[in-house]
């Protein structure tokens, strides 16, 4: 099975023995960038296939973003003649990702040290929930891990329930720091010909991506706690309501707050010494706010977000998706692009001379399954 593909992971063979969504998020990545992705699936396929709605001619959305520029087989490890096709693949493969439980794969001599065996220079990345230590045997799912870390009872209204974030973050987080770990390893390998075990767990990643709260905790012994759209270090950075609808208004420094102050017509604020330093405005929020909110409500929202950029202040509307993506596209940012007749989110990276690429769509399930059967008995 030959592959003419460009980008900066050209010729790179991964093995996707990874499914739902860190894994197959971080390999359609390596995917677009060059990389052969052959997705192994069991015989029932992929569970996102079956998260519906929403759905596009009958296939599940989710799938759809996260599979594109892959081949797909299906195999039945418990069959031999499957199982030596899985086998002959992670022989073949520079990488091989999968995210089953810890020791989900030995018995099928698909662990770390069954392939490093036959494949020394495997780079093999492992994704789980909690490590594979004491916590080998919970699921991996993002929600436990962002109630368990601590994610949960930082989102929502001081006075409400704790909830979640809008999105999987952990599982996203948790797929990008595979990949950071095997171009690390790729790299390593490139030095000394041998490959090694990559481990990446969804609290770990949690843990790290919560950033300033959690050190927080571990360096200055403080539990973070709700606070709605606030936050604990800046004042303004939240939204804030103008004549007709919120607003969010950011001074990230003391430079940005005068300048706030100047288009709002509130020349002395930044001299208060109650508000000159961010470390003031933070401390007295509840005096400042107000005055904010009274020149903000004299006008509309998109006037102020004309007016506060142009001044050099961060600021945004609070969108749904489909302005996120309506801006991206006013900007040039080009957002979206077909792959076949499937739309899908562009790859985030521009490189200046090896650029993503886009040459399949999503594949069904087996789709690939003899050529790439054919392939490995050569």
């Amino acid at each position: 099975m030959v592959q003419h593909s460009t980008g900066p992971l050209a010729g790179l063979l991964v093995a996707d023995f990874s499914r739902i969504l860190a894994g197959p998020y971080a390999t359609m990545l390596l995917a677009d960038l060059g990389a052969q992705v052959i997705k192994v699936e069991s015989p029932g396929g992929d569970d996102t296939r079956t998260w519906m709605p929403p759905t596009r001619d009958g296939v599940s959305t989710y799938y759809l973003g996260i599979n594109r520029n892959k081949r797909s087989i299906a195999l039945d490890l418990k069959k031999p003649d499957d199982l030596a096709a899985a086998q002959e693949l992670s022989r073949r493969a520079d990488v091989l990702i999968e995210n089953f439980r810890p020791g989900g794969l030995a018995r099928f001599g698909l662990d770390y040290d069954g392939v490093a065996a036959s494949n020394e220079r495997i780079v093999y990345a492992s994704i789980s929930g909690f490590g594979t230590g004491a916590g080998r045997d919970y699921p991996g799912y993002d929600l436990m891990v962002q109630a368990i870390s601590g994610l949960m009872s930082l989102t929502g209204d001081p006075d409400g329930s704790p909830y979640r974030a809008g999105i999987s973050v952990f599982d996203v987080m948790a797929g990008l720091h595979a990949n950071i770990g095997i171009l690390a390893a790729l790299r390593h390998r490139g030095e000394t010909g041998k490959g090694q075990h990559v481990e990446v767990n969804l609290l770990s990643s949690a843990l790290s991506g919560l950033v300033n709260h959690s050190s927080g905790y571990v360096a200055g012994g403080t539990v973070p706690f709700r606070m709605g759209n606030a936050h604990p270090s800046l004042f303004p950075y939240e939204p804030l309501p103008t004549a007709d609808g919120e607003l969010i208004v950011i001074a990230g420094n003391d430079g940005q707050f005068r300048k706030l102050c100047q288009v709002l017509d509130l020349p002395g604020l930044p001299d208060d010494p109650r508000f000159g330093r961010n470390q003031d405005r933070t401390a007295n929020r509840e005096e400042l706010r107000p005055l904010l909110v009274e020149q903000l409500a004299k006008r509309t929202k998109d006037e102020w977000f004309r007016d506060l950029l142009a001044a050099g202040v961060p600021c945004a509307p609070i969108n749904t998706i489909d302005g996120g993506v309506a801006l991206a596209e006013e900007l040039g940012l080009d957002p979206v692009v077909a792959v076949g007749d499937v739309p899908g989110v562009r790859n985030p990276i521009t490189f200046s001379d090896t650029p993503a690429r886009y040459e399949l769509p999503p594949p069904g399930l087996d789709e690939h399954g003899e050529e790439i059967r054919a392939w490995l008995k050569n």
